[in-house]
């Protein structure tokens, strides 16, 4: 396809969700197409990130089932976890679906690297295991992000920390794990500790975990946690941390006075574009104030033979979103079908316990940028806690907009809240009107019929 003499029509850089899907796409295409990935195949979400968290929510979700099993009548007399048989079971998995990305791979014709690639000019890059030099038409950056944490010129100590990369590397459970942080993976793994047995503290430097969702939202998992035993310390930040002697060796000393100590400290405080070292200078590759990669509407950057999608760029940085990033580059530029993705009225889930699901707009966004809305919302107990003793309650939110009655935002803090907005996400992204909500039948007995049941606006105050 090229028109000069180059190694391949394409060449990505990273080998997670959206770089194995560009290049899988494009080479059915009938593109020549090499892949570089520095660590394994699978990129964060199945090596370090979506799939292995997963797995590790489920693992501390038993713990409770158990407890409600018991009141549910069944006689369950051993409830101990091995954290070791887990942790192998997980780690199994994970290595089974990394070989299915490799495999994705060549059975498509793509030429694999096992090494990390930099790049050296716009069309040329370098494989720094083998020296090889390697020349390409079109390059993809799909390189994702990596976490954050500060140096220890800013944190004293934060070498004695680990970062969500290494949670997965453990290989007993903490006695005592403090995670700085209030996003959802501190939320998340907050919630997983606490479910494990691990006395769990959650230090955040805002007031209300969750920053940027809606309000509502924010206050319901900040109680949950609370609920599930995470001691939650708010509005400060750490100090230093020290290495003494002792089951639990490091002291915690942080800006309100206050000091804690642990066994593990765990940073989640963050995540940035893994760009460093890449050398998209040589490439005269822009990079933004958020280090973010800049691309357009179609993913191409400020080079004209370059394209970036995934984390990389910041618009969302969501595993189902690179995908759809890379299989539209790779249809626009080798298919003949110009098109991008819309990353408007995206459904998410963070798996807390219970889990959130949102889509559309949070409140305080609607307002502001249509004015007049309305509020539908509700909080009860599940049928399922009628039994089992959980006093755990149900939100869902529901914000309309006043001008035609379009529901513009949807909102679910509930078991399996994930599965509830995949579908509800079709309803507001097809811009549903709360009437059409409310000429949907429901399905009874089930946490998700209140979506279509909510009948009365909110009012402030009431």
């Amino acid at each position: 396809m090229a028109e000069h003499n180059y190694d391949f029509d394409l060449f990505v850089i990273g080998g997670g969700s959206g770089g194995v899907r560009a290049a899988r796409i494009a080479a059915g295409h009938g593109a020549k197409v090499g892949l570089a990935e520095e660590y394994r195949m699978g990129g964060t979400c199945v090596i370090r990130g979506c799939v292995p968290k997963k797995f590790m929510v489920y693992a501390s979700d038993y713990g409770r089932k158990i407890e409600e099993a018991r009141k549910y009548g069944w006689d369950i007399s051993v409830g101990d976890f091995d954290f070791a048989t887990f942790m192998a079971n997980m780690h199994a998995e994970v290595d089974r679906l990394s070989g299915l990305y490799m495999s994705g791979q060549v059975n498509a014709g793509v030429e694999v690297f096992e090494e990390r690639a930099e790049f050296v000019d716009a069309h040329t890059l370098k494989l720094k295991t083998s020296g090889k030099t390697i020349t390409a038409d079109k390059i993809l950056v799909a390189v994702g992000g990596s976490p954050w944490r500060p140096d220890s010129d800013e944190l004293p100590g934060v070498e004695h920390t680990i970062t969500s990369d290494g949670v997965f590397q453990l290989t007993e459970l903490p006695k005592h794990i403090v995670i700085a942080g209030g996003g959802y993976i501190a939320c998340e793994f907050a919630h997983v500790f606490a479910g494990l047995g691990v006395d769990t503290c959650l230090v955040y430097r805002g007031d209300t975990v969750l920053r940027g969702f809606d309000m509502d939202v924010r206050t319901e998992v900040h109680e949950g946690l609370k609920e599930a035993g995470v001691r939650v310390i708010t509005n400060t930040v750490f100090e230093s941390i020290e290495k003494t002697d002792g089951e639990t060796p490091l002291h915690v000393k942080m800006t309100n006075g206050m000091e804690l100590d642990a066994d593990v400290i765990m940073m989640a405080v963050g995540r940035l574009p893994h760009i460093n070292g890449l050398g998209l200078e040589n490439a005269g590759v822009k990079v933004g104030e958020r280090s973010e990669i800049v691309v357009d509407e179609f993913s191409k950057t400020s080079a004209d033979n370059i394209w970036a999608v995934g984390d990389v760029t910041r618009r969302a940085e969501l595993t189902p979103v690179a995908i759809r990033e890379g299989h539209a580059f790779a249809d626009t530029e080798f298919g003949g079908n110009p098109r991008s993705f819309d990353h408007d009225t995206i459904a998410t889930a963070v798996f807390t316990q219970p889990e959130v699901g949102t889509v559309g707009l949070a409140e305080h966004e609607a307002r502001k940028k249509f004015g007049a809305v309305d509020i539908y919302k509700t909080k009860f107990r599940p049928m399922r806690n009628m039994l089992n003793g959980k006093s755990e309650r149900v939100f869902i939110k529901l914000i309309v907009r006043q001008s035609d009655d379009v529901v513009v935002g949807a909102h679910i803090v509930s078991p399996d809240a994930g599965e509830m907005i995949q579908m509800l996400g079709i309803a507001v992204k097809m811009g549903a009107t709360k009437a059409q909500f409310d000429a949907t039948c429901a399905v009874h007995p089930t946490i998700a019929e209140e979506i279509v049941t909510m009948r009365t606006k909110w009012e402030a105050g009431v």
